[in-house]
C-alpha cells in the first residue's frame, strides 16, 4: 500500500493577521504582544496605562513590527466598544483577542475588603467577558478567529490568600469553554493558557525565600519565563491549533501534575 504523501508543514506565521492584546505595558502581556508581532501580526497593544503600553509598542517598532497602542479600562464597557472599532477602523480586520490584562489585591477571605473582591472580578474576568463580546462580532462576520484567555493555576487548584483571583481565574476557564461551544460553528477557537509561578514583577514580591520553596514543588526545578507563556499563545493563535478550542493549557513546569 502506497505511503500517503507528506501534508503541507503548519506553522506559526501570523502574517496580515490583526491581534489584540490587553494589559500589554509590562510583564506577560508586554512578551506575548512583542511575540505575536514577530510572528508578523500587527497588534493593538492595549492597557489603562498610556505611556507605559506606548513604550510596548515603541519596542515592536523598533524591532521591526507593527503596533499601536490603546488606552483602555477593560472594566469600561463602552471603552472596550470603542476600542475594538478604532483597531477595526485602522486594520480593517481582528483575528486575535489575547485577554491577558489581570491584577492581584491578595488577602486571606476573613480580612477580605468589598473593594478587594470586586476589583480584581472587574479585571480579570468581566474585562475578559467585555473584550470577549466585542471581538467576538466583527469575528462571526468574518467567520474566523482566535481567542486566547490568560487564565492562571489558581483558578485550577486554588491558593492561600487569593480567593478573589482564584475565583476570577476559574470565572475564565468557564467563560472560556462555554463561549468555544457558542462560538464553534463560527470557525473561532476559544482556548486558555493557565501559567504557574512565573518570573514576573506580580512573582517576584514574593521574596527569595518562598521562591526557592516554590521551586521545589516545580518538577522542573525552576520558575517559567514570560517567553513560555506567550509561545502558548502563539501556538493557539496560530492555525496549528485549528482543531483545538475548549483547552485549557497549563504551562507550569508540571506543578499541577
Amino acid at each position: 500500500m502506497p505511503e500517503e504523501p507528506i501534508k503541507r508543514r503548519i506553522s506559526t506565521n501570523l502574517d496580515e493577521q490583526v491581534a489584540l492584546v490587553t494589559g500589554a505595558a509590562r510583564g506577560l502581556g508586554r512578551v506575548i504582544a512583542q511575540s505575536l508581532a514577530a510572528a508578523g501580526a500587527k497588534v493593538a497593544c492595549i492597557d489603562v496605562n498610556l505611556d507605559a503600553v506606548s513604550e510596548t509598542a515603541s519596542l515592536i517598532h523598533e524591532a521591526g513590527g507593527v503596533a499601536e497602542p490603546f488606552s483602555c479600562d477593560v472594566s469600561d464597557s463602552g471603552r472596550v466598544n470603542q476600542v475594538v472599532e478604532e483597531v477595526l477602523e485602522k486594520w480593517g480586520d481582528l483575528n486575535i483577542l489575547v485577554n491577558n490584562a489581570g491584577i492581584t489585591r491578595d488577602n486571606m477571605v476573613v480580612r477580605m475588603k468589598d473593594e478587594q473582591w470586586e476589583a480584581v472580578l472587574n479585571i480579570n474576568l468581566k474585562g475578559t467577558f467585555l473584550f470577549t463580546r466585542a471581538a467576538a462580532r466583527p469575528m462571526m462576520k468574518n467567520r474566523q478567529g482566535r481567542i486566547i484567555n490568560v487564565a492562571s493555576i489558581s483558578g485550577m487548584i486554588g491558593n492561600p490568600g487569593q480567593a478573589n483571583y482564584s475565583a476570577s481565574k476559574a470565572g475564565v476557564i468557564g467563560l472560556t469553554r462555554t463561549v468555544a461551544k457558542e462560538l464553534a460553528s463560527r470557525n473561532i477557537t476559544v482556548n486558555a493558557v493557565a501559567p504557574g509561578f512565573i518570573a514576573t514583577d506580580m512573582t517576584a514580591v514574593l521574596g527569595e525565600e518562598i521562591l526557592q520553596e516554590v521551586r521545589k514543588r516545580i518538577p522542573l526545578c525552576r520558575l517559567g519565563e514570560p517567553q513560555d507563556v506567550a509561545d502558548a499563545v502563539l501556538f493557539l493563535a496560530s492555525d496549528a491549533a485549528s482543531f483545538i478550542t475548549g483547552h485549557v493549557l497549563t504551562v507550569d513546569g508540571g506543578l499541577t501534575v
